[in-house]
């Protein structure tokens, strides 16, 4: 950004808006990642005199998190104090009438990217060059900025059709995830935690594989939806409600995958001890060796807390991805809290990501205390691995034009 005039030029910027909703109402619950895009990206922009068109999505169509733009535009006007607009709709006569009619230092959102549905489609940068979305949007835009570090790991139109026919920069949020996890990654020493939670067990056991393969992590530690994945690979039957949440996640197919991976490497995977789950509104614990259990399985035991913070602190590095409980519920945040504590307190490098973390880290007030907090999930685990980011790359041909900063022809 620091290469580019955007004074009175019309800039798409592409953010990762996705945030934490009640599945009922729609409304936003936490949304560190609207706050941290308007705190720096958006706000330089203004400042610079941009008019400010901006890309976001919320959710995959089908899920229950999925939304149109609304409230996280009147969430952003908040960040920003300043009015911004809001059009729900995409790429039809009503947002490019918005678009042609913005004013230097104003912003405007979009409706939900993932409403085309050309969106998801896996491409190259000239393969979604032709699309619709970028056919319509390019013509009425000077420059595209890039600021969707946490999609990056994803090849979708919006990610990396622009910078096939714009000048393209990476914003303020890229630049940094980019930079730090770098530095973050060469900081980690041993003995060194991988701690694995939330809902992404498809992640879970590739990260897992890697780190272990590669001796980057000592130690797997696991928890959340993850947590009871490798409870089952281990033989666990973890009762009716449980394992009917696995099998209509479609999670039961990687069972295999982690049982050879546990049998690869004994010892160095760690599976919770003890469970909590909720009996007439209440927190109970016991035994993974009193499963199977009637009730839904919504954190991690007290034993199992107290060995994970003590390997916490005898380790010198640790990585944190994905709650190990329910933390929205205060009944069965106890698993995710004490962990996020011990972490913070401990002397150990930390590095923590995800989206659903980082609303646990900004509950409990510690991001001050973390080594680094990122807002990347899946990035992240793709990153971890030494893998080439869809978007990274897109930026980086996009540079590698023999004048980066004017407007290519395709």
């Amino acid at each position: 950004m620091d290469d580019y005039d955007f004074k009175n030029k019309t800039v798409l910027l592409r953010v990762d808006f996705n945030s934490d909703l009640d599945p009922q109402t729609k409304k936003i619950l936490a949304a560190p990642r609207i706050r941290q895009h308007g705190e720096t990206t958006i706000k330089e922009l203004v400042q610079k005199g941009a008019k400010v068109v901006i890309l976001a999505h919320q959710g995959r169509p089908g899920d229950p998190t999925y939304a149109p733009l609304k409230e996280h535009a009147e969430f952003l006007s908040k960040v920003l104090g300043q009015p911004v607009q809001y059009v729900d709709d995409l790429f039809g006569e009503r947002a490019l009438n918005a678009i042609k009619h913005l004013k230097s230092g104003e912003v405007l959102v979009l409706e939900n990217v993932r409403d085309y549905p050309g969106e998801l489609k896996q491409g190259t940068p000239e393969e979604h060059a032709k699309s619709e979305l970028i056919q319509k949007l390019a013509p009425l835009a000077d420059v595209f900025v890039d600021d969707a570090f946490s999609a990056a790991h994803r090849s979708h139109a919006s990610i990396v059709g622009f910078t096939a026919v714009l000048p393209s920069v990476a914003g303020r949020i890229m630049e940094r995830e980019i930079n730090a996890l770098t530095r973050g990654l060469n900081s980690c020493q041993k003995p060194c935690l991988y701690l694995l939670g939330g809902a992404k067990a498809d992640d879970a056991l590739k990260i897992s594989q890697y780190v272990l393969k590669n001796d980057v992590a000592d130690w797997v530690l696991t928890g959340g939806v993850v947590g009871n994945l490798f409870l089952v690979a281990k033989g666990f039957d973890l009762g009716e409600p449980s394992m009917q949440f696995l099998q209509k996640q479609q999670l039961m197919g990687f069972v295999p995958g982690i049982q050879a991976m546990m049998e690869q490497y004994p010892g160095r995977v760690v599976v919770p001890m003890d469970v909590a789950v909720e009996v007439e509104g209440e927190r109970h614990e016991f035994s993974v060796e009193l499963l199977p259990t009637e009730h839904q399985i919504f954190d991690i035991g007290s034993e199992t807390i107290q060995k994970y913070i003590q390997m916490i602190r005898d380790a010198s590095s640790v990585v944190f991805s994905g709650p190990v409980g329910v933390f929205e519920r205060g009944e069965f945040e106890l698993g995710t809290r004490r962990i996020l504590e011990a972490i913070a307190s401990s002397k150990a490098y930390s590095l923590i990501g995800g989206g659903d973390t980082v609303s646990a880290v900004e509950k409990y007030h510690l991001s001050s205390k973390m080594g680094y907090v990122t807002t990347a999930g899946g990035a992240l685990v793709e990153f971890l691995m030494g893998e080439k980011l869809p978007g990274v790359a897109a930026l980086e041909e996009a540079a590698a034009r023999p004048d980066p900063l004017s407007r290519p022809r395709v």
